[in-house]
């Protein structure tokens, strides 16, 4: 299977040595990340090394990996760089790699020019500066060339030999954080409130409606910030644990093995949820917000309320609704699409990946 396939770089000249370089990627991030870096490699690998040397990049969308846990050896035999025309073969992929409990960022295999690169163990900040660095090193080991590698890169990265090449692993310092959060950024939370387009509408016109009846008024003018901001926690835990469960979000550990497998992807899934449910409320307030001050008059608001109305009065209304909008949008959830939410589960996309990996082969059988 093979998706986008196409020439990046340039050849700025017919003499000289030439060298290929063919990016694998997995789909999403890694796919994105694999094009833009494809664009400026060319030029960055010629002026760090032989100037007369010509550099051409190729990409190519297609997920061979199906299981962090394939050993590297197991990946070589899958991917058969040796098959390629290309001269080095670099494949990009989201699943995070560890050894034990250490977040692998890349093996290197010299003999065979391949490099295995876990775009999750680099991190969820500065991505495509941080893969672009690993990438480059990695091409510098597979030639035997240093002077390819970014400054300060191989100090940054530590590295041990393994039985089919180098492995690098996360920089010291808060890995498993920098690894959580690098699967995070893979699951693209702020997808999730363009995915849940049905909740958000369900949610504001629960909103809209409760707007409409004065005794939410007189609650949010007496709750005081304490309770609001009780009501509005309980709200996005009940949203976050109703996506959970209506979905099956949830990874059940089939083996002791594969506990600390499921704690990580269980966590990476919940802190997903948990930003973009977030970012759903705020923004359920700012259309609650806008909705109440173009159609309560503050006339009828003071009234009710018996004192005089300013802004903080709306802004407390609008808080009180959209936890309450918050509440009636996950029993909306519901009746959206099961593929919109499962995006936002590491695991479950993983699945459906082997799944979709596995079914040409099945096909051609």
């Amino acid at each position: 299977m093979t998706a986008n396939e196409h020439v990046q770089g340039s050849r700025s000249g017919t003499g000289g040595e030439q060298v290929s370089v063919l990016l694998i990627a997995d789909p999403g991030e890694p796919a994105a990340l694999a094009e833009r870096i494809a664009e400026d490699l060319p030029e960055r690998l010629r002026n760090s090394g032989r100037l007369e040397r010509q550099w051409t990049t190729y990409v190519r969308n297609e997920p061979y990996l199906p299981d962090e846990q394939a050993d590297f050896a197991d990946v070589i035999d899958t991917v058969d760089p040796s098959s390629e025309q290309e001269d080095i073969v670099v494949y990009l992929t989201d699943l995070p790699r560890r050894e034990d409990t250490l977040p692998v960022v890349a093996d290197v295999s010299a003999d065979h020019k391949f490099a295995l690169i876990s775009v999750a163990g680099v991190g969820g900040i500065d991505i495509e500066r941080r893969v672009r660095t690993v990438t480059e090193l990695a091409i510098a080991r597979v030639l035997g060339e240093p002077e390819l590698m970014p400054p300060g890169a191989a100090r940054r990265f530590p590295c041990v030999q393994t039985e089919d090449g180098l492995r690098y692993l996360a920089p010291s310092g808060l890995r498993r954080l920098r690894l959580l959060s690098g699967m995070v950024r893979a699951n693209r939370p702020w997808r999730l409130v363009t995915g849940l387009s049905k909740v958000l509408v369900g949610a504001f016109a629960t909103g809209a409606i409760a707007l409409a009846t004065n005794t939410i008024w007189l609650f949010a003018d007496t709750m005081g910030p304490w309770r609001m901001s009780a009501v509005t926690v309980l709200s996005i835990v009940a949203m976050i644990l109703w996506l959970i469960i209506e979905h099956e979000l949830w990874e059940r550990p089939k083996s002791p093995e594969e506990r600390n497998r499921s704690v990580l992807y269980n966590t990476a899934t919940i802190v997903t949820l948990v930003i973009g449910v977030i970012v759903l409320h705020v923004a359920l307030f700012g259309l609650l917000l806008f909705t109440a001050c173009l159609t309560l008059p503050s006339e009828l608001l003071s009234r009710i309320l018996g004192h005089g109305v300013n802004f903080s009065d709306y802004l407390t209304l609008a808080w009180l609704l959209a936890s309450i909008a918050t509440i009636g949008g996950a029993l909306g959830s519901g009746l959206e699409d099961d593929a919109a939410v499962r995006e936002a589960a590491y695991g479950v996309r993983q699945r459906q990946r082997l799944e979709e990996t596995r079914q040409p082969s099945n096909e051609a059988e």
